[in-house]
């Protein structure tokens, strides 16, 4: 095995916390600010980069920063390690209500998921977190995750949160079409792209917007409940005139009008 063994516990309902347990000189890798409670032992030190690529170039260590900037992250990720004696803990709290989801990656497809830009909250070390370009530009453009997409890669286990609750499915030489925005990840083999969500009459009374994400081949794919760019959406002062058009064009064109 190239990334640590680590063992660790979800905590919570609604809004969840991992906690993750280490053991003597085993390290897990986070988002900068992520960290909820550790335990005397846990050292933690600041790093650009995660650390799978102990001998890259300064460089390379520059490139792989500049690419989290790209996906909206911070220049740095936080390596946590134990250093004292016997298994130690330490817990990190998604940023927004919702659910953690643990991946082995040993288990997906070319030990590689992709997730959605702000998805990743800690992994194992010797996980690699890098970015990947959406290819398609209409799945970029309508798709409701943009461009720029993580690509998560590594044996161990990987740890990403999501809005609301979080649903596996299994293709077989299927499609499957996604709310936009509802996506959390997916295995790399899979088609990712964009289609219109029907007729014109669908499209502009339907509530459903005018396109769909659509999911197809055989894979794994995550999918959440409650993107966050939604539930702001609900949340803001506009939103709480919320009709059964609040979808589609119509519905759009209201909001416009009432603001």
């Amino acid at each position: 095995m190239r990334s640590h063994e680590i063992d660790y516990k979800i905590l919570g309902e609604d809004i969840q916390v991992v906690e993750v347990e280490l053991d003597p000189n085993e390290t897990v890798v986070a988002e900068a600010g992520s960290m909820l409670y550790m335990e005397d032992g846990i050292v933690f030190e600041t790093r650009m980069g995660d650390g799978s690529q102990a001998n890259k170039s300064v460089l390379g260590k520059i490139f792989q920063a500049g690419s989290r900037v790209l996906m909206g992250e911070s220049l740095f990720m936080t390596h946590f390690t134990n250093r004292g004696v016997g298994k130690k803990k330490v817990s990190f709290a998604a940023p927004y209500p919702g659910t953690i989801r643990p991946v082995d990656l040993s288990e997906i497809n070319q030990n590689t998921l992709i997730v959605q830009k702000d998805a990743f909250l800690c992994a194992a070390m010797g996980t690699q977190i890098s970015i990947h370009l959406n290819k398609r530009f209409g799945a970029g453009l309508f798709g409701g995750e943009g461009f720029i997409l993580q690509r998560i890669q590594g044996d161990g286990m990987a740890f990403i949160h999501s809005g609301g609750v979080v649903m596996e499915k299994t293709l077989n030489n299927e499609t499957l079409r996604i709310d936009t925005g509802c996506v959390v990840g997916f295995e790399p083999q899979l088609n990712f792209d964009i289609q219109a969500s029907g007729g014109l009459r669908s499209m502009v009374f339907g509530g459903e917007g005018m396109f769909l994400a659509t999911l197809s081949g055989t894979g794994k794919v995550w999918i959440q409940s409650l993107p966050i760019s939604k539930l702001i959406r609900r949340l803001s002062p506009a939103g709480g005139n919320v009709n059964k058009e609040g979808g589609s064009v119509l519905g759009g064109l209201a909001d416009m009008f009432e603001s």
